[in-house]
């Protein structure tokens, strides 16, 4: 079995061995079992506290090189204007609610209740499918997607910050 235990960061192309497909929940968890798109097992060994987003490349042990894919998933999309999307950013912010942000939209896991309490305060919400990509927080550690890192595509482990 493949076992992950470091982020690669990455700098021009590198060759992927292959595709782990997770949802935003799953992409949290640092210990546990998954597979491959191609059905390979892998056990994912990582530093707590540190989330997967998609795009984010994985090795394993042995080296090979893995991607992650945000899974598709059940979120509730809100479009709006800044005022609307600032108002129901803070009132979902403030029951601890995941929320990604987009340019004049807003999403958050679906939750009927949530749906409920958003449309109460003047959002128009609907139920997508979609890769979900919540705000990484104030006090969370960031790493860049771009060509910028200044990292030459070598292995970093995964740690938390203090």
């Amino acid at each position: 079995m493949i076992e992950i235990r470091a982020r690669f960061d990455r700098r021009g192309e590198v060759p992927l061995y292959g595709r782990l497909r997770l949802s935003f929940d799953r992409r949290q968890k640092s210990r546990q079992r998954a597979m491959l798109e191609s059905g390979e097992e892998v056990a994912i060994a990582l530093a707590r506290g540190e989330v997967m987003r998609g795009g984010d490349l994985v090795v394993a042990a042995e080296g090979q090189v893995i991607e992650v894919v945000a899974e598709q998933e059940s979120v509730m999309h809100v479009d709006g204007d800044a005022g609307t999307l600032a108002r129901l950013a803070y009132h979902l912010g403030n029951r601890h609610v995941p929320v990604q942000l987009g340019e004049r939209w807003l999403r958050f896991a679906a939750d009927p209740v949530l749906a409920k309490m958003v449309e109460g305060l003047g959002g128009e919400v609907r139920a997508l499918e979609a890769p979900f990509e919540p705000e990484a927080g104030a006090y969370a550690p960031h790493h860049r997607h771009d060509n910028e890192s200044g990292h030459g595509g070598r292995i970093h482990e995964f740690r938390s910050r203090p």
